[in-house]
């Protein structure tokens, strides 16, 4: 699932919207809660986390005002509590945002 993950290259995808990326991504997710979350819920935690980092690189990339990682960070929490339902993994792990 990581190597899935790296291969979405979310971070290079700035000409897309954040709405754009949810679109992409939710279905996914969705599923791997699903089937893997009813067995090993805790072994997805750092992939959640690996995602909402690639969200943040993906800000810091897109938005050059905001390249600074505090910048990005504040402005990433504030999208997760502005549309806390934007992306399915929001739902479930909204307290793991990403490390650094």
């Amino acid at each position: 699932m990581g190597a899935e993950v790296r291969s979405w290259r979310i971070h290079r995808r700035t000409r897309h919207t954040f709405a754009q990326l949810a679109r992409f991504i939710n279905p996914i997710v969705r599923g791997w809660i699903q089937y893997y979350g009813a067995f090993y819920r805790s072994a997805l935690e750092p992939l959640l986390r690996r995602i909402n980092a690639y969200l943040v690189r993906w800000i810091r990339r897109k938005y050059k005002r905001l390249a600074g990682f505090k910048k990005a960070k504040e402005c990433f929490q504030g999208i997760t509590q502005r549309y806390p339902g934007m992306f399915f993994h929001w739902r479930f792990a909204r307290h793991f945002w990403c490390s650094g």
